[in-house]
C-alpha cells in the first residue's frame, strides 16, 4: 500500500508529543506507561491538574501501576517526582524529551509541574510482578493438570464464557508468579465478577495489587476487602445515607482516605458539618470541606480546631456588613470557605 500524509483539521485542542519521545522512547515503554506519560503531556497543555487515582480511574489501571509508571518514566529521565518532608508525591515535573540525551540532568528544561494527590510511598520495595512470556509447551503442561481442569472450568462458569489462550496463560501467571493458591484465584475472579468486572485485565490487575500487600489465602482476601467496604460504610452512615454506594459515592470516600491521607475521625468531622448544613448533594458538600482542609494541610483533629479558631478570630476582627444572620454553619467555616455560593450551585445543577 502507498504511503499517506495526515494532517489536521482540529487547530488548538491538541497536545504536542515530540518526535523525539516517539522515537526513542515510546518502543520500550509498556501500554500502561505510554497511556500514563501521554496523559499527563495532556493535563499540561490543557493547564489542568490531575491525581493518582484520576488516572488510575480514567485507564482502568490501579494506583500501582500508575505509581509504576511514573517511576519508569523518571528513571528514563523524562520526569521528575517531587516530594515533600513528609516522603508523600506532591508534583511532577515533566522534563524535555529532546534535551535528555544533549545535556546533563542538571540543565534539563522543565516543562511544567503538575500538582498531585497526595500518595504515601510503600516503604519497603516493590517486587517484580511482571507477567512472563509463556511458551506453548508451557501453557499445554499447565492445561494437563488435574487441578487447573477443574480452575479453569470455575472460571468459565463465573464469567459464562470459555477461556482463551490469553486467559488461561494469566491464570497461569496467577500460580507461577504471583504464588496464588487455586482458592484464592476462585476468590479473586468470584469477587471481580460480583463487582461486574469480568474483564481479565482488570482481575490481573486485581491479582497484583493483591500480591503487593503480600494476601496469600482467601481470608486475607477478604479482611482487605472489609476494610474497604468499611471505609465506604462508614462515610455513608455518617452522612445519613443508606443502601448500596454509587461507584461516585465510593470515589469519594476512597479520595478522602487513600489520596488525602485522612484519619477517620478528620473524615468523620467532615461528614458531622456537613449533615448540619445540608440535607442535600452532601458528598459534594463534604468533599468541599475535606479538600480545603487538604489545602491547608490538616492531619488530625486537632488541626480543625486551629482552622476555627483562626477563623471566628478574623470573623470578630472583620467590619459588619450586614445584621441578618450568617447561618449556623458559619461557626464551622474559617476564611476560605463559601459554601452559600456551593449550595446554590449544586441545587442549580
Amino acid at each position: 500500500m502507498g504511503c499517506f500524509k495526515i494532517l489536521n483539521s482540529g487547530g488548538g485542542d491538541v497536545t504536542v508529543v515530540s518526535n523525539f519521545f516517539i522515537d526513542e522512547y515510546m518502543k520500550d515503554a509498556n501500554d500502561a506507561q505510554i497511556k500514563v506519560y501521554l496523559y499527563l503531556l495532556r493535563m499540561m497543555t490543557a493547564g489542568l491538574t490531575t491525581s493518582v487515582s484520576d488516572i488510575a480511574d480514567k485507564f482502568n489501571h490501579t494506583e500501582k501501576d500508575v505509581l509504576r509508571a511514573l517511576k519508569y518514566w523518571e528513571k528514563a529521565g523524562l520526569l521528575s517526582l517531587e516530594f515533600d518532608q513528609a516522603k508523600t508525591l506532591c508534583g511532577i515535573l515533566l522534563l524535555n524529551p529532546s534535551l535528555r540525551k544533549a545535556q546533563p540532568a542538571s540543565v534539563l528544561t522543565p516543562v511544567v509541574s503538575l500538582k498531585e494527590a497526595r500518595i504515601t510511598p510503600s516503604r519497603e520495595p516493590e517486587k517484580d510482578f511482571a507477567k512472563p512470556v509463556y511458551s506453548l509447551d508451557q501453557l499445554r503442561e499447565f492445561k494437563d493438570r488435574e487441578e487447573t481442569s477443574q480452575l479453569i472450568f470455575v472460571a468459565e462458569q463465573y464469567l459464562g464464557k470459555p477461556l482463551g489462550a490469553s486467559e488461561i496463560k494469566t491464570i497461569l501467571f496467577f500460580t507461577d508468579k504471583l504464588g496464588f493458591s487455586e482458592d484464592l484465584i476462585d476468590y479473586l475472579i468470584q469477587y471481580c465478577v460480583d463487582k461486574g468486572k469480568k474483564d481479565f485485565r482488570y482481575i490481573e490487575k486485581v491479582a497484583i495489587s493483591w500480591a503487593e500487600e503480600g494476601i496469600k489465602t482467601p481470608k486475607q482476601a477478604a479482611k482487605a476487602i472489609q476494610k474497604y467496604d468499611k471505609t465506604v460504610y462508614d462515610v455513608m452512615k455518617a452522612l445519613g445515607k443508606s443502601g448500596t454506594p454509587t461507584r461516585t459515592e465510593v470515589s469519594y470516600a476512597m479520595k478522602w482516605s487513600r489520596e488525602y491521607g485522612f484519619e477517620p475521625a478528620v473524615i468523620q468531622e467532615a461528614c458531622s458539618r456537613t449533615v448540619m448544613a445540608t440535607d442535600k448533594h452532601r458528598f459534594e458538600y463534604a468533599d468541599s470541606i475535606l479538600n480545603s482542609w487538604y489545602q491547608k494541610k490538616v492531619h488530625h483533629v486537632s488541626d480543625i480546631k486551629a482552622l476555627d479558631e483562626a477563623y471566628q478570630k478574623n470573623r470578630l476582627a472583620a467590619p459588619r456588613t450586614s445584621s441578618g444572620n450568617a447561618g449556623q454553619f458559619n461557626q464551622f467555616l474559617h476564611n476560605d470557605y463559601d459554601f452559600d455560593a456551593l449550595e446554590k450551585e449544586l441545587i442549580s445543577n
